[in-house]
């Protein structure tokens, strides 16, 4: 407890009041998520709509976050943060309070697939926010800090469902609303607008040239930030498959819905009691070191539920996964805006979001398919193959590109570096002959955590 309380005061202290007052509206829009959290509950026991049907607005839920992540990036940049945040949490509060009158089923796959659009066109704006108001060596430590907010106000939320009980899945939707729309306030009455006035010069360009605009197809040619984008996505991808693989197969073992209930709050107890730990243990790793354990520990995690056959044995495999996601999430978020270019952090924030959202899309359906045809034992094994595979891409592909960027303070001196010392393959290309020999089925991997 001593490790832990000295932990806690040295991971809050020296970070600017502005990112207290966005962690503070994380917290707050967290604590109100009811939606996502009781939306298949609400769909199938109170509206009698199928599960096949509640799956798939879950699913398009993902796919408007696939779009609405670019999105976000390039308002963010071009519009502002605060902008972007305040009429992102608006459309959310919208949507929150329209569930709560709408009962058809188009209307009600219409309104998710939005929310997800707005949702995730605010995370961008976020990420970017933390980037330009805590200093480089700081910034890890601030992005985990805001996941530690997120996961504090989940676990909030996810205690809503006695309320359910007694008020209806409306009311609380009704509450996520308001919650969203105090979001909304207080980034528009307290966080400050911190988009760059004058970005900094591009490397041998004229101190007063303008800099060129960065669209996102320019994005996507950005070498190593493609191929952390891709990995990030492998490892999106397995950590996906547990909210949807795991349920399956506790229940094809005989256990009770509620054996899943508990293990799966595990994720969330660890999260939420050890994150700051964590963050003091691993600040001063190596990003791409602490990549490769990451994607390790979900490999392990993720591919040892396939020997798991009761509820402890279940719960082991959810804390080694979740101790990856606790590395996993700070890091690769620290990478995101290391590696981008001061005017372009949006659109960066917004592509890496993008990961995320696809695999919210992409996880639900493919675990499945998986579970119901080869089996849950062959989504496990697959995990674990994945999982191994981004470990290699970044121990490999990035271990020197990352440390330079982190040397150099800036994602345009560790880009030259890289170009200076040959590095001419394309890390794409040599992701996807490692990849090549996983069959297509085992490619497949909730809580949104970008």
């Amino acid at each position: 407890m001593a490790t832990l309380r000295r932990a806690a005061k040295e991971s809050v202290s020296g970070l600017p009041d502005g990112f207290w007052w966005l962690w503070t509206s994380t917290l707050v829009n967290r604590t109100g998520a009811f939606v996502l959290t009781f939306l298949s509950l609400y769909l199938t026991q109170e509206l009698g709509y199928s599960a096949w049907y509640a799956g798939l607005v879950i699913a398009l839920h993902g796919l408007g976050g696939v779009a609405g992540s670019p999105l976000g990036g390039m308002l963010t940049d071009r519009w502002g943060r605060r902008p972007t945040m305040i009429a992102g949490h608006l459309g959310t509060a919208t949507g929150a309070a329209a569930l709560a009158v709408v009962t058809s089923a188009v209307a009600v796959a219409v309104v998710v697939l939005l929310m997800g659009v707005t949702m995730q066109s605010v995370r961008p704006a976020i990420g970017a926010t933390i980037a330009d108001l805590v200093p480089e060596h700081e910034r890890r430590r601030a992005y985990a800090l805001n996941y530690w907010a997120l996961n504090l106000g989940f676990a909030i939320a996810a205690l809503g469902g006695g309320a359910a009980i007694v008020f209806g899945y409306r009311t609380l939707f009704l509450v996520e609303a308001a919650a969203t729309v105090l979001c909304a306030v207080i980034v528009f009455l307290r966080l400050p607008e911190t988009r760059p006035a004058v970005p900094e010069a591009a490397k041998g360009a004229d101190a007063g040239a303008p800099l060129p605009k960065v669209s996102l197809v320019e994005v996507l040619r950005d070498g190593p930030f493609r191929t952390l984008v891709l990995l990030n996505l492998f490892v999106c991808l397995i950590f996906t498959a547990p909210w949807v693989g795991l349920p399956l197969t506790m229940a094809g073992e005989g256990l009770e819905p509620s054996a899943y209930g508990m293990v799966i709050a595990v994720n969330g107890v660890v999260i939420v009691g050890f994150q700051l730990l964590v963050n003091k243990i691993t600040e001063r790793r190596s990003p791409a070191a602490l990549l490769t354990v990451s994607s390790l520990l979900f490999a392990a995690g993720t591919g040892a539920t396939a020997l798991a056959g009761t509820p402890l044995v279940f719960a082991a495999t959810v804390v080694v996964w979740t101790l990856g996601e606790m590395v996993h999430v700070p890091t690769n978020a620290a990478a995101t805006a290391r590696l981008a270019p001061e005017h372009a952090r949006g659109r960066y924030q917004g592509v890496m979001g993008m990961s995320w959202a696809l695999s919210g899309f992409l996880a639900p359906i493919l675990a499945g398919w998986i579970v119901d045809g080869p089996g849950p034992d062959v989504l496990w094994m697959a995990c674990g193959v994945i999982g191994v595979i981004a470990a290699i891409g970044y121990a490999t592909l990035l271990r020197r590109v990352l440390a330079e960027a982190e040397g150099a303070g800036g994602s345009e001196g560790a880009g030259d570096a890289a170009v200076a010392e040959g590095a001419s393959a394309d890390p794409v290309a040599t992701v996807a002959v490692a990849v090549a020999p996983v069959p297509a089925p085992e490619t497949g991997g909730r809580k949104v955590s970008g």
